[in-house]
């Protein structure tokens, strides 16, 4: 049944699909909208995303299902990035009883979080991740 429900699949796309054609010049652009997330926009979607405390695997998930893949090739630039929120003070991390690392927004992130939603969020974010 399982094999049967695998071509009825791949038939439909065909039959969805095969009219959809791709240029060049539109490949291109996905691609550059793909490779070009902005440092302010993960950084805001991880502070909007610790405002629940978050595994480093849950974190991850999230921001995929965002759409930001920059830590898709390597999730340890995940944890450097959480490393050094944490090291400017605007997250917190803990172990829990399953040995798990929790991470989560502490009060000087939710001001810069709060600061960034009803300001610029380019200044704003740019300016406390370069400058601090």
């Amino acid at each position: 049944m399982e094999e049967h429900l695998k071509k009825l699949k791949k038939s439909q796309q065909r039959e969805l699909f095969h009219e959809l054609e791709f240029t060049e010049e539109l490949r291109q652009n996905i691609y550059r909208a793909i490779k070009t997330e902005k440092d302010e926009d993960v950084v805001m979607a991880i502070l909007q995303l610790l405002v629940h405390e978050k595994t480093g695997f849950e974190l991850l998930n999230h921001l995929r299902g965002r759409g930001i893949k920059r830590f898709d090739q390597n999730e340890g630039f995940l944890y450097a990035f959480l490393h050094s929120l944490e090291q400017k003070g605007y997250i917190s991390s803990q172990w829990d009883k399953e040995q798990n690392k929790q991470y989560s927004l502490n009060s000087k992130g939710r001001k810069l979080l709060h600061k960034a939603e009803t300001k610029s969020t380019q200044g704003v974010l740019k300016g406390a991740m370069l400058y601090e």
